[in-house]
């Protein structure tokens, strides 16, 4: 096959021309001296990239000039952002080191880079456990400059915008990291267009179907919106004018994530989305008239169409932990439909589009309130420096703090806290101070006296009552939810158990001597290892307290008297399990290796065992991907699964992307949820369809009728995709039969 021949003076062409359009975007951010820094980082990226390509075939240099476009036009950054995005894989992929960075820039630059390329490396090792410490020192660097993780976000929307390169199981694995993580970043932080971006292009490539058919409708319905936008807004326009005020009317359809979102949880189709789209109104008014400015629109758009009041936030006086300010409302139109409307200054709509970097350019305005984005930073940093905390606890607790939603609680003097939803009463105490939450027995909300589990909502007036006598207890963290009061609790409980260090020693000392067991580590090891207590301050603990006693000892030695005492001590100290462990994950991945995108699933697959996830039962015709697990073969999902989301961004070296072999004669389990109206002979024209006329095997019906209203969910056993959508289909024609999905492990009868 011939190899198409490169055209080196068209490709450098287009190389400057990029360039230029990067130093344009950066001329009103930038002083000529930062441009000449600028041109300087520029020449040395493509000099120590000009050898290199990425998998598209174009010249790499490409990607750190898109890159540092996105961070000035799309994010609002500056000149030591601009050469930093230019040269954040140059350390990675060249001879150049950071001392050379830091020698032709400044220390700030090569810090910056440095936390850029250490960040590049989080998901690439299977060890979720390396994984989550990656992420944490990353994080570490963000609290000390943000600018790190801006920088990060924009080459991951460029990768994520040049995908399609790629191959599938690469495009499937960094589309999920995306969803897990950058996506919920880019909110924490502020940045709503780069977080829409980035959730949209990952629905690309985890759910291309659905993916496509929301683009294609939005295609076709374009003209129609276009229509009925204009003369919505045609008499807002006309008032807003004659009051003098100085404005801009933005329109944009919501986000294709957001639509396929908002489907799922509604249950509804496309066509039934009724917020389709957004229209902002920013106006241009000074700070101190914010506020009265933005309630006059309010009322002069309530003039015209009258409001859902339940659909009212105000997030001008109460702002966002993020720092969003915004006035939004939902009205219904002179036709008939719901359109939400969101009102702003046009401050507040820098800090919605740019967050983090708008911040900063606002912060030294004195009537500005600092927008909770320090407090933030600081809980992070408070997190990171605890040397005590678990690298996979942490994480799972910041993407806790990253995914939800805030409540704004007050404390006796009046001064808000702002808490994630579901936060408790305990939770609240620790916010105010560690002390407060380790001694807290219970607290007064609104006046009333309440338990320290008791669940928190906006509004809350809390007041902590605290004894001196009070000590953290185990079952405390069942009671909270966020990051800062899981930790404090496990440091208090940490340190309380330290004191009964010498008492446990000196006990189990007595136990070894009783029954001549040689005091050493080897044998301590064992022990812990026996009782199933891996951490040392815990073991002694249970020793001084008697709950690992003299019988335990001594049934830990039996087991190993008869010439098994050594095994057992060879067990602990040999990597026996790992390596049958690791042998078992490298002899599936060397099958796999020839034609990994060829694992069939239903027949013998040379002895590999696999079982399908009960999280999302997948049966044939669902994409499917399994993941490897030592020592109990493939685990298997449905791409869509939330689980396996999560896998692909922790565990994605280990996943391998599977199909079903045709089996007919084999029938899986999958479940159905049935709503419709209460009925006489309803159940039985159910079950007659599914039964008779299909021949389905029912595993389990469960049917309850309430205020005329009848809600089902059957579980049966079928052999493919294509059986299970006639069936919904037939059943769909039901007489009361309202509507038919395929359950979710999280649906429940009401």
């Amino acid at each position: 096959m011939a190899i198409a021949s490169i055209d080196y003076e068209s490709e450098r062409k287009e190389i400057l021309q990029q360039y230029r359009e990067l130093i344009s975007a950066a001329v009103p951010k930038t002083t000529e001296e930062d441009q000449q820094q600028i041109k300087k980082a520029f020449q040395i990226a493509a000099e120590a990239h000009k050898d290199m390509r990425r998998k598209s075939g174009e010249p790499y240099i490409i990607h750190p000039i898109e890159v540092a476009r996105i961070a000035v036009e799309e994010i609002g950054l500056g000149a030591t952002s601009i050469i930093c995005a230019l040269l954040h894989d140059v350390v990675e992929d060249t001879d150049y080191t950071l001392k050379d960075i830091e020698e032709l820039f400044n220390p700030t630059i090569a810090r910056i880079i440095d936390g850029l390329t250490k960040i590049s490396g989080i998901f690439d090792n299977s060890d979720q456990s390396h994984q989550a410490e990656n992420f944490r020192k990353v994080l570490l660097t963000l609290s000390d400059d943000v600018r790190v993780i801006l920088i990060k976000l924009a080459d991951r929307l460029h990768n994520m915008r040049t995908l399609d390169s790629l191959p599938e199981r690469k495009q499937f694995k960094i589309a999920s990291e995306t969803t897990y993580l950058y996506a919920p970043l880019a909110h924490r932080l502020g940045l709503y267009a780069i977080k829409s971006d980035l959730e949209d292009h990952a629905l690309k490539y985890t759910h291309p179907e659905i993916y496509e058919t929301i683009v294609t409708k939005l295609r076709e319905s374009e003209l129609e919106r276009k229509r009925f936008i204009n003369s919505f807004i045609f008499p807002i326009k006309k008032a807003l004018n004659q009051e003098g005020l100085s404005y801009k009317i933005i329109h944009r359809t919501k986000s294709i994530n957001s639509i396929w979102k908002k489907m799922k949880k509604k249950e509804i189709p496309f066509e039934e989305v009724y917020d389709l789209f957004a229209i902002r109104i920013v106006i241009t008014t000074p700070v101190d008239q914010e506020k009265q400015d933005c309630w006059r629109v309010y009322s002069l758009v309530t003039d015209f169409y009258r409001p859902k009041m339940d659909r009212l936030r105000d997030w001008i006086s109460i702002p966002k932990a993020n720092g969003y300010e915004s006035l939004h409302t939902t009205v219904m139109s002179s036709e008939g439909k719901w359109v939400e409307i969101q009102i702003r200054s046009q401050r507040m709509d820098d800090i919605a589009e740019r967050g983090f970097a708008a911040h900063w350019k606002y912060k030294g305005d004195g009537n500005v309130n600092d927008l909770g984005l320090d407090n933030w930073l600081s809980r992070i940093r408070e997190w990171l420096q605890n040397p005590e905390s678990d690298a996979l606890d942490f994480l799972d607790d910041f993407k806790l703090n990253l995914f939800s939603d805030e409540i704004y609680v007050f404390t006796p003097k009046g001064e808000i806290k702002t808490l994630p939803v579901n936060a408790t009463t305990l939770d609240f105490a620790y916010t105010i101070h560690s002390q407060i939450g380790n001694t807290a027995i219970g607290a007064k909300i609104n006046y009333k006296l309440e338990p320290l589990n008791k669940a928190l909502h906006s509004g809350d007036q809390v007041e902590i009552i605290t004894s001196r006598k009070q000590k953290p207890k185990e079952e405390w963290y069942e009671w909270v939810t966020t990051a800062r009061a899981k930790t404090q609790i496990k440091l208090a409980i940490k340190e309380n158990r330290k004191k009964y260090t010498e008492p446990g020693k000196r006990a189990l000392k007595q136990y070894f001597r009783n029954l001549k067991i040689e005091y050493n580590d080897a044998n301590i090891k064992a022990l812990m290892n026996y009782v199933q207590t891996p951490s040392e301050v815990d073991f002694l603990y249970k020793l001084a307290i008697g709950d690992i006693d003299l019988e335990n000892v001594k049934a830990f030695s039996m087991s190993y008297k008869k010439g098994n005492w050594l095994r057992l001590i060879k067990k602990q100290f040999t990597r026996k399990n790992k390596t049958s462990s690791s042998s078992l994950y490298e002899d599936i991945r060397r099958k796999l290796e020839s034609k990994p995108e060829q694992l069939l699933l239903g027949q013998d697959i040379g002895k590999m065992n696999y079982v399908l996830a009960e999280c999302c039962n997948p049966i044939p015709g669902d994409d499917v991907i399994g993941f490897i697990k030592p020592n109990k073969g493939l685990e298997v999902h449905r791409t869509n699964c939330p689980v396996a989301i999560e896998r692909m961004s922790t565990f994605g070296n280990s996943a391998v992307k599977a199909k079903w072999k045709e089996t007919p004669t084999v029938e899986f389990l999958t479940g159905i949820k049935i709503n419709g109206i209460d009925k006489v002979g309803l159940v039985n024209d159910i079950t007659k369809i599914i039964s008779e006329e299909l021949s389905v095997n029912i595993r389990s019906l469960e049917i309850k009728s309430h205020d005329g209203l009848s809600e089902g969910i059957i579980m049966l056993y079928l052999s493919n995709t294509y059986n299970l959508k006639n069936l919904i289909t037939k059943l769909q024609r039901v007489e009361g039969v309202q509507k038919v999905q395929r359950i979710k492990k999280t649906d429940t009868l009401k």
